[in-house]
């Protein structure tokens, strides 16, 4: 093996095994390709070897396409070329799936002439997650080997298969921890009986009339306005109506028009995104996370319970404080049961439910806090509240334990001043349900020491989250965005939209429910009365919406009591118009002399997403947001932003800044409301012709 050919091969008695070398996943560079081809003519050269196995060295066979090929123009050969070269071999080849064979990596398996897969391997074609679909017969061969079913879900979904299932479906023939070893024995079993399975040469697998009218329905459903769902099924339907060369140019076309889609560029941004974010520029380059070894969080509630749970999930001690016993057991007794629901549907067994509730400790009681690693105060949200808790935690916590906070809006300087050790202070805001949702934003303060930052960026990677920094603003990044858009969706209540209009607009975009919708799930009473408390210091500037407030006045205080903008039949966590809040919202407009007029859905999407982006350009020129793409990473794990749009950043890239910033400056002209004052970061990138992506790269080079 060389650096130019990461693929070696040797003979094992009359067999040739080819092993895959190019850590650490063993993706398929174009040295892999030209290895492969190669190891193959070594193959066929030799007349002392009957056949070859496959297999990667390390933990995968191989895990798919390299990422720096990403954006580069195409270099031969391709990998339909070495596919085709190991399908069409003269002797047998067996792949040896010793580990994760994803994408490409399980084409290339599929070209073999068998696959013999070790226990703990998994497959699987995650391409969909970029915005494709697999390019090299993977939607060609897969439904041959495994049914059009299973082929489509997996495609679709991109989910990993474990070993086990895929030899269930037909994806692999055999499961052996000597996988080599049988792989070997399976390559001279097909020498010897002088023929083995093609797969390109199998007839087209056959589904019943209407499956895929069917399997549209609901994938159209699903996807929310995603194209490669789409695009996968088109090119599975192929092997099921095309010979397998005019399916194989049908997948072609189809992965070119993935390819070359926004969508596409989109993932691909928030793929590398996931990844940018955790790189923090500007650090101590000495400085090191923390050890954590155990965990306190202070209140038992929502929040508090889910963030336990998100440290007994990756095997953390944690101790949780409540102020009485009774809180303290009502909320462990919600973490058992979550956890229990979670078994019920077999994603845990309830021994490991046991396992995760041996790591609580409940407490009463602060002092029990003195020796923890790590605290994250998770109690109501009000400053005098967790000044008075952090005053108390620096009196107890041992030197060098991490005091977190998370607060989702309230300075973390004024709470770090009132502890003797500010540098050891942070925000760690979880998103709810914390043990359901990926996003960390991890909040520096002034005096935030490098090691707390790193540690708590390490810390939300052990607990399995998307961690992005931000620094200390109302709001922070995510909800100060956040609410500016909220805001003005109720300004578009009283000017002459209704709450359904502005929530399909906003679904149909990508998103997971409507402002009105999500006020609902969160409960109205919690921002009616944070209202109140601001009443008396809100500016007569200002215009401001009474239609919230009202609606919890009428007692409706969303999905908890049945209904709030919308109502909840049954249960259901289906939105309903409600024809009161309707007549409210007429009401108010005619009270405040407002003449209704109607919006179109465009003009609707325009004016949410030109805020995000105008709120977003402030957040970076005040260095609140490192980058914009901390910005995209926010939204996309946070506020579920479609990321096949790339972002709020990214998109308006792509839609174009001078566009948004055009229709930002006449509306602030119309209006002079102070949330489309234009971003002077946007005025600056659209005076020198530069997108945030060119901004961002030229900052950091």
């Amino acid at each position: 093996m060389t650096a130019d050919n990461p693929v070696r091969w040797e003979a094992d008695g009359d067999v040739l095994v080819i092993t895959i070398d190019n850590p650490p996943v063993n993706a398929l560079r174009l040295g892999v390709r030209v290895g492969i081809i190669a190891a193959i003519d070594a193959l066929e050269a030799d007349s002392s070897l009957v056949g070859a196995v496959m297999t990667g060295e390390g933990r995968a066979f191989i895990a798919g396409a390299d990422i720096t090929e990403f954006g580069k123009p195409p270099q031969d050969p391709n990998l339909n070329d070495a596919v085709y070269k190991i399908e069409g071999a003269s002797k047998p080849v067996v792949a040896a799936i010793n580990g994760v064979a994803l994408g490409g990596g399980l084409e290339v398996a599929l070209g073999c002439h068998a696959r013999v897969a070790h226990p703990k391997a998994r497959v699987g074609v995650p391409e969909v997650h970029l915005g494709l679909l697999p390019g090299a017969g993977g939607t060609q061969r897969l439904p041959r080997v495994a049914g059009v079913e299973a082929a489509l879900d997996m495609t679709i979904t991109g989910k990993h298969v474990p070993a086990p299932k895929a030899h269930a479906i037909g994806v692999v023939d055999a499961v052996a921890d000597d996988c080599v070893d049988v792989a070997k024995d399976k390559a001279r079993a097909l020498a010897a009986a002088g023929t083995w399975p093609v797969i390109a040469q199998m007839p087209n697998p056959s589904v019943p009339e209407g499956f895929f009218d069917a399997a549209r329905a609901q994938i159209e459903k699903k996807a929310r306005g995603q194209m490669s769902p789409i695009l996968c099924l088109e090119a599975v339907k192929a092997a099921v109506e095309l010979p397998f060369a005019e399916g194989m140019d049908r997948e072609r076309e189809l992965f070119v028009q993935g390819l070359t889609s926004d969508q596409s560029r989109g993932l691909i941004h928030a793929f590398f995104g996931e990844r940018e974010v955790s790189k923090i520029p500007g650090l101590d380059p000495e400085a090191k996370p923390r050890e954590v070894k155990t965990a306190a969080i202070i209140g038992a509630g929502t929040m508090g319970g889910g963030i336990a749970m998100c440290f007994a999930n990756a095997g953390i001690p944690v101790t949780v404080l409540e102020q009485t016993q009774e809180a303290l057991d009502k909320g462990l007794g919600v973490c058992r049961k979550n956890y229990e629901n979670t078994a019920k549907k077999g994603r845990l067994t309830m021994e490991q439910v046991e396992e995760r509730m041996a790591l609580f400790t409940g407490t009463t009681d602060i002092n029990d806090l003195a020796d923890v690693d790590i605290v994250i105060e998770a109690v109501f949200e009000n400053m005098d509240v967790k000044k008075d808790i952090f005053t108390k935690l620096d009196a107890v916590c041992k030197e060098g334990c991490v005091l977190a906070t998370n607060t989702s809006t309230l300075d973390i300087n004024q709470i770090a001043n009132v502890t003797k050790r500010p540098q050891e202070v942070i925000g760690m805001h979880f998103f709810s349900p914390a043990n359901v949702m990926r996003l960390l934003e991890n909040v520096r303060g002034d005096a935030t020491a490098d090691d707390v930052i790193l540690t708590a960026m390490n810390m939300g990677k052990r607990l399995g989250k998307v961690s992005v920094l931000v620094g200390v603003c109302d709001g922070f990044v995510g909800n100060r965005i956040l609410h500016e858009y909220i805001r003005w969706a109720s300004i578009l209540l009283e000017d002459g939209c209704l709450p359904e209009q502005i929530d399909k607009v906003w679904t149909d975009f990508g998103m997971p429910m409507g402002p009105f919708a999500m006020s609902d799930l969160a409960g109205l009473d919690v921002g009616y009365r944070i209202r109140k408390e601001q009443e008396a210091t809100r500016s007569s500037n200002v215009r401001y919406v009474h239609i919230a407030d009202k609606v919890v006045e009428m007692g409706r205080l969303g999905q908890k009591t049945g209904g709030g903008f919308f109502d909840y039949i049954d249960g259901s966590r289906v939105p309903v118009p409600n024809a009161e809040v309707t007549a409210l919202v007429l009401s108010e407009s005619e009270r405040k002399g407002i003449e209704r007029q109607e919006f179109s859905d465009e003009e609707i999407l325009n004016a949410l997403t030109d805020l995000m982006t105008n709120e977003g350009a402030k957040v970076l020129e005040e260095g609140i947001a490192m980058r914009p793409v901390d910005v995209d990473i926010t939204y996309i794990f946070g506020y579920g932003y479609p990321a096949y749009r790339g972002g709020p950043m990214h998109r308006a890239d792509a839609v174009g800044l001078a566009e948004c910033l055009a229709r930002i400056k006449a509306r602030y002209e119309e209006t002079g409301d102070h949330s489309w004052k234009p971003a002077a970061l946007l005025e600056q990138l659209v005076a020198e012709g530069k997108t945030f992506a060119e901004w961002s790269s030229a900052r950091a080079a």
